[in-house]
């Protein structure tokens, strides 16, 4: 039996096998230790997340906002998943830190956080969670206050400064179960400041775009590592490409974005394939939807279908240019004013048009195309696009009428990525097709006249794609 620590409690974490620790080994450790306090240099986004709280609570005038960061999750028994810090918060301050907590009063901010433990308490070396010695070296809160601009205050004292009768209080729960229980619930009222949240991050700064930039070059590069490495991904499999390009995310990014789907041969037709255990076979295609999350939390998502000997074959290369062509028709849609629904008609029409031509639909494709109908969706199956950012599907709790009822503003980002599935089991459809899964998807920034495709660096027609992995394999 372990004792657990928690953001209520100054109790180090220990487990039930780590060694005793006697007085005097206690009182030794607490003595003979230098000065390390750092000079760190302001974050980039000091400034930004200054003006975006500033804006946050101007929409909130009078009230008290608590945002946490979050705090470790348990991946099994005494071992956490590493920890990813809540999007909004760390929007609103740049911490990357865990159980820290944005608080809001009326325009004034205080950021709530968990700094390195002093040396005249055991937790720095006994602590598995957040000691020192265990777990790495926590900035302090003087380095948090300098780096990020913002007045910090020791979680510790959170409880009691919430006590304090105040304002109206919002909070952004589902992060935080122990900042949760100490404001009382409101669901309008938090559902309101989530939304809020979720429609600030809908258009991006130009520091935002150039994060986004740096993602979709490393994932780049990680599709280049996967291509490259070809002969042991033909002998280890999907497993061999997931963790070639999660080596490039951790080398020059925070992590993956999201979980990467493998897709080798009837795998690609699972939307969410990620258990990227199955083989990579020749003569089959593989679909590979990766994206590196960046040091920021900014991530890229993008999605090719390779061949897996270098060349498609002539139906592969039929079926991958409808869906290229669906895919071009959605990004030449991006633009300024356009609604975003149109991105998905766009491709959706050149799919369905494409499966009447091949005898698929049960009716012509303007009948399929209708609301009413949606019959050639057997075989897309999803939307094409949704925003990207900070979250591989940014900006969820937006309202409809600003996100998917809305229309395109410049400095959104979004997805565009049509495919087309064919069930290995689909009987109404040719033999040849059963089994194959094509997706292409590209992250687009909306700009003053158009648009501009962030991941163009990667290769998307069929002949680029087979020059590319000629080039490598």
């Amino acid at each position: 039996m372990s004792e657990q620590s928690t953001p209520e409690s100054t109790e180090p974490k220990t487990e039930s096998h780590d060694p005793a620790v006697p007085a005097a080994y206690s009182e030794l450790m607490r003595t003979g230790w230098g000065e390390r306090e750092l000079d760190l240099p302001r974050h980039p986004v000091a400034e930004l997340a200054a003006q975006r709280r500033a804006r946050l609570a101007e929409a909130f005038a009078g009230e008290r906002l608590v945002l946490p960061a979050g705090t470790y999750k348990v991946r099994s028994n005494d071992t956490d998943y590493r920890f990813r810090s809540d999007t909004a918060h760390t929007y609103f301050t740049g911490n990357l830190t865990s159980d820290a907590v944005l608080v809001l009063t009326d325009g004034e901010a205080v950021l709530y956080a968990r700094p390195r433990s002093d040396r005249d308490t055991d937790e720095f070396f006994r602590d598995r969670q957040y000691g020192e010695l265990w777990a790495g070296r926590r900035p302090s809160a003087r380095e948090i206050s300098d780096s990020l601009g913002i007045e910090v205050r020791h979680v510790d004292r959170l409880a009691e400064d919430l006590a304090v009768t105040g304002p109206k209080t919002r909070v952004h729960r589902g992060v935080s179960p122990h900042v949760d229980r100490l404001v009382g619930a409101d669901a309008g009222l938090d559902a309101e400041l989530a939304r809020v949240a979720s429609e600030m991050r809908l258009v991006k700064d130009d520091w935002e775009v150039a994060q986004l930039q740096e993602a979709c070059d490393a994932t780049t590069l990680g599709f280049e590592d996967s291509v490259s490495d070809w002969a042991n991904v033909l002998k280890y499999g999907e497993r061999w490409i997931e963790g070639t390009f999660f080596r490039r995310a951790r080398a020059m990014g925070n992590d993956i974005g999201y979980d990467s789907i493998v897709g080798g041969g009837k795998h690609a037709t699972t939307l969410h394939w990620i258990e990227n255990s199955g083989p990579i076979t020749p003569g089959e295609l593989v679909l590979l939807d990766m994206g590196v999350e960046g040091h920021n939390l900014y991530t890229a998502d993008v999605t090719r279908t390779l061949p897996v000997d270098g060349t498609y074959t002539a139906t592969q290369r039929e079926l991958y240019d409808l869906v290229l062509a669906a895919q071009e028709a959605g990004i030449q849609a991006v633009r300024p004013g356009t609604p975003f629904a149109d991105v998905h008609t766009a491709s959706m029409t050149v799919l369905a048009h494409g499966l009447e031509d091949m005898g698929l639909l049960p009716v012509p494709a303007a009948q399929a195309l209708d609301p009413d109908s949606k019959v050639y969706a057997r075989w897309t199956l999803h939307g094409t696009s949704h925003m990207l950012g900070m979250d591989v599907h940014d900006c969820g709790a937006a309202a409809p009428e600003s996100y998917a009822k809305g229309t395109l503003v410049e400095g959104m980002v979004l997805t565009v990525e049509p495919g087309l599935y064919f069930q290995e089991d689909d009987l109404l459809v040719p033999e040849e097709l059963r089994g194959i899964g094509i997706r292409i998807e590209d992250d687009v920034l909306v700009t003053s006249d158009g648009h501009r495709n962030l991941s163009a660096a990667l290769p998307r027609s069929a002949d680029d794609v087979e020059a590319w992995m000629g080039s490598r394999l």
